[in-house]
C-alpha cells in the first residue's frame, strides 16, 4: 500500500438511499474505504438499504425534510447543502464524493458557497456519473445548464463506463475531463446452497431458472422477459426468477394474463441476493438504456452466466461468447433461442459461468476499484486547489 492509501482520510459520501446500481456502489465504496480505516461519513435522508451503519469508521448523518407550505413540494437540495456544510465543518473532510450531478454536485457546491463564506474550510467535490443524470436528466433543457454547472465545478468527475463518459461529452458539450471507474461489487457468500435456495422458491432441482434483478423502472423493459417467457412456454421446466427491486404491481395483470403465475416467481426488495442469485443458471437483462449493468455483475460474480441487449455499457462489463451472449434490444425471440440452447448444454454454460466469475473478480472487484479510487482521491488532492 501507497503512503497516500495509509494515510487516514475523512470522505463524506452523498447519495441516494433506494434499491439501485448507484446506491449500492456507493455504499460499497464506503464500506471498502472504511475496511482500510478511512473515515467515511454517508449524508442522505435515509440510511442507503445495503449499509451497515454498526461498521467501524462508518458514520450515518440524516438530511431532515422539510415540508413547508410556502413549497407545492418538499426541497431536499437545500437542506443537503446545510447538512453536507454542518458534516464537513464538524470531522473536517478531506473529500466529497457526491453520486449523481443532480441534486447531489448541486448541493455540494452550494455547500462549498456557504462555506466560503464562512470561512470554513470545504472539501474537494468529486462527482461519480451513473447515468440518469445524462441519460435522462441531461437532456432536459430546464435541467441540463445545472448538470453542466455541477460538473464543470467539480474538482473531479468520473462515469462508471466509457460509453457513460462518451454520452456525457455528447450531450453536454463540455471540455471538463471526465475519468472511467468502473462498478464493483463485493462478494458475499451464501448461507445456504443451490438446492436449499431452490427448495425455498418452490424451484425443482430439475428447473433451468433464469434470473432478473432491477428496479423494474421503464427502461428496463420488463414486458420483454414476459415476451420471451411466452415462447418458452412449451418448455415448463424453464422458469424465472424476478427480484424486485421496485413496485411490480405494475406487471401482475400481464404475468395472469399469460397465464405465467407458476412460471414467473417474484420476490420483492431483497438484501440478500446472494441467496438467491445461488438458485439460478442463468441472468437475462433486457434493457434499453444501461450505463453500466449492476445487476449483470452481481450476476457474474455467482458464477451465472448472462444473457443481456447489447447496449451502452453493457459490452463494457460482459464480453459477448465468453462470458454471456449479447441481442439487439426488443428480440425476445433470440434470446429465447440462446435459453433453449443453454438449457440442453450444461457444459457450456458452465463455462460461460467460469468466465463471467473470473472477468467480475479481475475487473469489477472491491480490491481493484476502492484502490483505483483512492488513487483517484489523491491526484484530485493535489490538482484542485
Amino acid at each position: 500500500m501507497s503512503d497516500f492509501t495509509e494515510k487516514k482520510l475523512n470522505i463524506g459520501i452523498v447519495c441516494y438511499p433506494s434499491v439501485g446500481g448507484s446506491g449500492i456502489v456507493a455504499t460499497q465504496l464506503g464500506s471498502g474505504l472504511a475496511e482500510l480505516g478511512h473515515d467515511v461519513h454517508f449524508i442522505s435522508y435515509d440510511p442507503p438499504f445495503r449499509l451497515n451503519i454498526k461498521q467501524p469508521n462508518i458514520s450515518f448523518h440524516q438530511v431532515e425534510l422539510n415540508a413547508y407550505e410556502l413549497f407545492k413540494f418538499p426541497d431536499y437540495t437545500l437542506p443537503l447543502a446545510v447538512k453536507i456544510v454542518e458534516v464537513a465543518n464538524k470531522f473536517k473532510l478531506d473529500i466529497l464524493h457526491v453520486h449523481y450531478a443532480v441534486p447531489h454536485a448541486t448541493a455540494a457546491l452550494l455547500a462549498k458557497s456557504i462555506a466560503n463564506e464562512q470561512k470554513i474550510r470545504f472539501p474537494h467535490i468529486i462527482t461519480t456519473l451513473h447515468g440518469t443524470d445524462i441519460t435522462l436528466l441531461g437532456r432536459d433543457k430546464n435541467l441540463m445548464p445545472v448538470i453542466k454547472y455541477g460538473i464543470e465545478a467539480s474538482c473531479g468527475v468520473t462515469a462508471v463506463s466509457q460509453n457513460l463518459k462518451e454520452d456525457t461529452e455528447e450531450v453536454l458539450k463540455s471540455n471538463k475531463k471526465i475519468d472511467v471507474i468502473y462498478n464493483f461489487y463485493k462478494l458475499i457468500l451464501p448461507s445456504r446452497n443451490k438446492l436449499e435456495a431452490r427448495e425455498s422458491l418452490g424451484i425443482k432441482e430439475s428447473d433451468f431458472l433464469l434470473l432478473h434483478m432491477s428496479n423494474l423502472r421503464k427502461v428496463k423493459r420488463i414486458p420483454d422477459l414476459f415476451e420471451i417467457m411466452s415462447k418458452l412456454k412449451n418448455q415448463p421446466n424453464i422458469k424465472m426468477l424476478i427480484l424486485a427491486g421496485g413496485n411490480f404491481d405494475q406487471y401482475q395483470d400481464q404475468v395472469e394474463k399469460l397465464g405465467m403465475e407458476r412460471q414467473v416467481i417474484i420476490v420483492n426488495n431483497v438484501l440478500d441476493i446472494e441467496n438467491y442469485i445461488v438458485a439460478a443458471d442463468l441472468g437475462v437483462y433486457t434493457s434499453e438504456e444501461e450505463s453500466f449493468g449492476m445487476g449483470i455483475l452481481e450476476t457474474m460474480s455467482y458464477g451465472k452466466a448472462v444473457l443481456a441487449t447489447n447496449i451502452g455499457g453493457i459490452p463494457e462489463v460482459m464480453v459477448d461468447g465468453e462470458t454471456g451472449f449479447l441481442f439487439a434490444v426488443g428480440d425476445t425471440s433470440g434470446f429465447a433461442e440462446k435459453i433453449i440452447e443453454l438449457a440442453e448444454n450444461k457444459s457450456v454454460l458452465q463455462k460461460l459461468g467460469e468466465n463471467a466469475q473470473k472477468r467480475a473478480e479481475d475487473k469489477f472487484s472491491q480490491e481493484v476499484v476502492v484502490k483505483q479510487y483512492l488513487e483517484y482521491y489523491k491526484k484530485i488532492m493535489i490538482e484542485c486547489n
